[in-house]
């Protein structure tokens, strides 16, 4: 199965993983060990909690007014 990942630059370094079809969320020091590592935690939650249905979530953008 193919799944959505957004990855985030960590403040303290590395990468945080997130997968939104299933809400696991970890973390890697690049961006493969952290595709790896949200690979297997998505993985193992699937285990316990199968998709009735799949579909992938649409990514886009949205912008916020500045305030001075």
């Amino acid at each position: 199965m193919e799944f959505s990942a957004v990855l985030t630059p960590d403040s303290e370094g590395g990468y945080v993983a997130f997968n939104p079809e299933t809400g696991t969320t970890t973390q890697g020091e690049t961006v493969e060990e952290a595709l790896a590592n949200l690979s297997e935690a998505t993985e193992l939650y699937l285990e316990e909690f199968p998709l009735i249905t799949y579909a992938r979530p649409l990514l886009t953008t949205f912008q916020v007014p500045r305030h001075a």
